[in-house]
C-alpha cells in the first residue's frame, strides 16, 4: 500500500513562506501525477498544484505566482513552496498521487496564516 506523509505545515504571518513536503513510500515516477490539495473549514477540497510524470505543472489561479510545486525523484518527495501567504490560504493541505485506476492521499498538514 502506498503511503504519503506530509510535513512542513504550521503557523505563519501573512506575507510569510512555508515549504510543504510529501514523502512517498514508493517511486514517485510510477505515478501519472502528484498534487497538492487543500480544504478550509466549511469548504470543499480544492486542487492547489499538480505536477505530472513528465514534469508539467499546473496551479489554481488563486496561487499562481506565489506557490511552486517541485519534486525530488531521488528521494521520492514532492514539495510545495508557498510564498506571500495570505489568511485565505489557511487550510489543511493534502498530498495526492494518481495511478491509472487508483488514487492515494496523505493524512494532511495544517497551514494557518495569521493576518
Amino acid at each position: 500500500q502506498v503511503q504519503l506523509v506530509e510535513s512542513g505545515g504550521g503557523l505563519v504571518q501573512a506575507g510569510g513562506s512555508l515549504r510543504l513536503s510529501c514523502a512517498a513510500s514508493t517511486n514517485i515516477f510510477s505515478f501519472n501525477a502528484m498534487g497538492w490539495y487543500r480544504q478550509a473549514p466549511g469548504k470543499q477540497r480544492e486542487l492547489v498544484a499538480l505536477i505530472t510524470r513528465g514534469g508539467t505543472t499546473n496551479y489554481a489561479d488563486s496561487v499562481k505566482g506565489r506557490f511552486t510545486v517541485s519534486r525530488d525523484l531521488t528521494n521520492d518527495t514532492v514539495y510545495l513552496r508557498m510564498n506571500s501567504l495570505k489568511p485565505e490560504d489557511t487550510a489543511v493541505y493534502y498530498c495526492n498521487a494518481l495511478q491509472i485506476g487508483d488514487t492515494f492521499w496523505g493524512q494532511g498538514t495544517q497551514v494557518t496564516v495569521s493576518s
